[in-house]
């Protein structure tokens, strides 16, 4: 009875699979076209992670690079992005001296006011002022930009990061890996040399780039191009620099303690370790002479 009972069992179960390869097979041309026409997944490509140097519980920026991320920002960036929540103070923890944040900021002006007649005024910049907005208001940024206002830089590097999915943020919580936001804008950067897929229209007025977060082609056309900046320290002056070196120096801005913070933590961490120890240590001492 048990054998006749198995194998009725074991011939609906081949039955069964037979069946349900045969609407897999069938299902599958359906799924294709429908692919063709499916609302389509943004970025087209994940952005392509990078080695930084402040990556990891106990990475660190690296200045030098710092400096060249500034640099591309004020010569290129600032012409359409503000960053209206770094002051110019800050600029201290990129190894300028005091002097020097104080002549960097006179380059710039600032609306002041109002005055003792009630009236603005425009004065040049000290080092407690912030970096100015290339534009009055929002509404004056969309006019000049095909009426996409430029985004703020100030927190662009921790707005941008590109979530990952399975099974990589997974392994995300053991490697510890917060560097999405760079990668993403690293990627952007360096994105707008592939060419236009075949299928693909490409609104007038925008321009094609795979790792956009939010459409196929953006406003923005490709803001810098090879020997546009130069570098004082020899660095090479090509696109792939000057994107990971304004991709760390957003990094920055948005978070200036990065390394304090990471320094807490290891602190935090080892303390935990010692005083698992000592309770450990404590709970044998307590109950070394008492009866289980």
């Amino acid at each position: 009875m048990k054998k006749l009972v198995a194998g009725i069992l074991s011939l609906a179960l081949v039955a069964g699979l037979g069946v349900s390869f045969a609407v897999a097979e069938e299902a599958a041309p359906a799924a294709g076209a429908e692919a063709e026409h499916a609302t389509p997944h943004y970025p087209m490509h994940k952005p392509r992670q990078q080695d930084w140097t402040f990556a990891g519980p106990f990475g660190k920026y690296d200045k030098g690079q710092l400096q060249r991320g500034l640099k591309v920002y004020t010569e290129v960036c600032a012409a359409c992005h503000s960053m209206n929540l770094v002051a110019f103070r800050t600029l201290e923890g990129l190894g300028y001296s005091e002097a020097q944040v104080k002549a960097f900021a006179a380059n710039y002006e600032v609306q002041d006011g109002p005055n003792s007649d009630g009236e603005m005024f425009t004065r040049k910049a000290v080092p407690s002022d912030h970096f100015p907005s290339p534009f009055p208001n929002q509404q004056a940024a969309a006019a000049s930009n095909n009426g996409a206002a430029p985004p703020d830089f100030s927190l662009i590097a921790k707005a941008r990061g590109i979530t990952r999915g399975f099974p990589q943020f997974v392994f995300d919580i053991f490697t510890q890996y917060q560097e999405g936001g760079p990668d993403y804008i690293y990627s952007l950067l360096t994105g707008y040399d592939e060419e236009v897929p075949a299928h693909l229209e490409v609104a007038e007025g925008t321009h094609f780039n795979p790792y956009f977060a939010n459409a196929a082609a953006l406003a923005m056309a490709k803001p810098i191009s090879d020997d546009q900046v130069t570098y004082d320290d020899g660095s090479p002056q090509t696109v792939d620099q000057y994107a990971r070196d304004i991709s760390a120096f957003l990094m920055w801005a948005a978070e200036p303690h990065l390394e304090a913070r990471k320094r807490t933590g290891f602190m935090v961490m080892v303390f935990l370790v010692i005083f698992t120890g000592l309770i450990y240590l404590t709970k044998k001492s307590v109950y070394a002479n008492k009866e289980h």
